[in-house]
């Protein structure tokens, strides 16, 4: 009976996790470049006796890669990009920060910034310089900038290995584990000038898990009450035998 217990339990944690990723995907569901959370679930088993009983393992987190919406804003420093890769930025430590998030500014020295302030790397790795005083500049699908017909720099897309794990780095950012590597071939991978990413986030979707996480997490509530009242009946009617 105790093991009953113990079974309720890790499912009330894997639930409360699940609980925990839905509720952030919801709150991000309008922030552009926003990769949904996951988690994932195995079955442990553990010898009680004679017996094997099934606990619901701690959990493995993951980050979905899918695209989210192209949204025009017509803005020439905003950027979106179809296909797999990643813009980088520049960390407050020194590393890479990678992200699907295109709202850049251009700050007086014109320097080529993240919305966060960071700095946008081209395919080298260096931050990219601006003539503040040249006006809007034109990026191409290849993510070449130009202004006033001369070639100033270009933006930076990067592809992230499949297993690569990543860590986030902010709602729209993430550290990975493995380094970038540089996209030359651009018929698949293309910039979007005046252009963003939205979350790749289905809200209904993640309202209908919601749903079904919060009833299950009730039924097994309802579960561990029965499990406590049955031992308490239990002691009661040993402990009058006795």
């Amino acid at each position: 009976m105790q093991n009953g217990l113990y079974v309720s339990l890790s499912a009330q944690v894997a639930l409360e996790r699940r609980l925990d990723t839905i509720a952030a995907n919801i709150a991000n569901a309008n922030t552009p470049g926003y990769r949904v959370d996951g988690v994932t679930f195995a079955t442990e088993l553990a010898k009680a006796g004679d017996a094997d009983v099934s606990f619901v393992g701690e959990g493995a987190g993951y980050i979905s890669r899918q695209s989210g919406p192209l949204i025009t804003t017509e803005n020439p420093l905003d950027m979106a990009i179809q296909g797999d890769g990643w813009f980088a930025v520049k960390s407050p430590g020194g590393g890479t920060i990678y992200t699907r998030d295109g709202r850049m500014t251009m700050d007086e020295s014109g320097d080529l910034l993240s919305m966060t302030g960071a700095a946008v790397l081209d395919a080298a790795g260096a931050p990219i310089q601006l003539d503040p005083t040249a006006g809007a500049p034109a990026i191409e699908h290849d993510g070449m900038i130009s202004q006033k017909g001369r070639q100033v720099g270009a933006v930076g897309l990067f592809s992230l290995p499949a297993d690569a794990q990543l860590t986030r780095a902010g709602n729209s950012g993430f550290l990975s584990d493995r380094p970038g590597d540089p996209i030359l071939d651009f018929r698949s991978n293309s910039v979007v000038q005046g252009a963003i990413e939205g979350a790749n986030v289905d809200p209904v979707r993640e309202m209908t898990r919601l749903i079904e996480v919060t009833r299950t997490f009730d039924g097994v509530t309802n579960g561990v009450t029965q499990t406590e009242n049955s031992l308490q009946d239990a002691i009661k009617t040993l402990g009058g035998a006795a």
